[in-house]
């Protein structure tokens, strides 16, 4: 098979790849549509998932601001 080395743009006028964007793979990812924050591992082994990090941080902003807890979320 022959090469096509003449130049010839094949891609249809409706792909606009200026507005691509660049996606990393590993841990010097980028991450669109949001806050990245790492927690030390000794922290991180206590909580299984993001979700039980933000209910606890959650809960401490509550009592910080002097708001009663929900005692529902800490039953569970």
């Amino acid at each position: 098979m022959k090469k096509d080395d003449s130049g010839v743009d094949e891609l249809r006028s409706e792909y606009d790849l200026k507005s691509l964007r660049l996606r990393k793979a590993g841990p010097d990812r980028k991450h669109f549509g949001g806050a990245t924050v790492r927690l030390e591992a000794d922290v991180a082994e206590l909580f299984p998932n993001s979700e039980s990090v933000n209910e606890a941080l959650r809960f401490l902003i509550r009592i910080t601001k002097g708001k009663e807890p929900d005692l529902k979320l800490l039953i569970n």
